[in-house]
């Protein structure tokens, strides 16, 4: 996780903190929306992931105003994991960084066989990787 942490805070000039929530958020993302055989095997190849995940689902909970309104809304998709990354401090124009630096590092580590079907299964997500 750390090397994935070092990358994106180069490439986006996020913080690590910063870098390391988002980086939660998206994983938490493709766990629940996308194929859990190829979102399975990118998490065991990425020691670390279990915890983001879980420090970013945390964060959820509090959900606030703009996590009722989603709610309310049935808000999900590419366009409610944009939100929490902008509430996390990724600005809008860090995210497409962002994607492809966490997903160019998924391809190296697990391979295109799996993060091709992943990034095909969800809507919207090829625009940001």
């Amino acid at each position: 996780m750390e090397e994935l942490i070092a990358r994106v805070t180069n490439r986006t000039g996020l913080d690590a903190a910063t870098a390391t929530t988002a980086i939660g958020h998206i994983l938490a993302f493709l766990q629940k929306e996308g194929p859990a055989t190829e979102v399975s095997k990118m998490l065991a190849a990425l020691p670390g992931s279990e915890t983001a995940i879980a420090q970013a689902n945390a964060q959820d909970s509090g959900g606030g105003l703009m996590g009722m309104l989603g709610g309310m809304m049935g808000g999900g998709g590419v366009m409610a994991l944009g939100q929490k990354l902008i509430s996390a401090g990724v600005p809008m124009n860090q995210m497409q960084p962002l994607g492809q630096e966490l997903f160019a590092y998924g391809r190296e580590t697990v391979g295109e066989d799996t993060m091709g079907p992943i990034v095909a299964a969800i809507p919207g997500l090829s625009q940001f990787v």
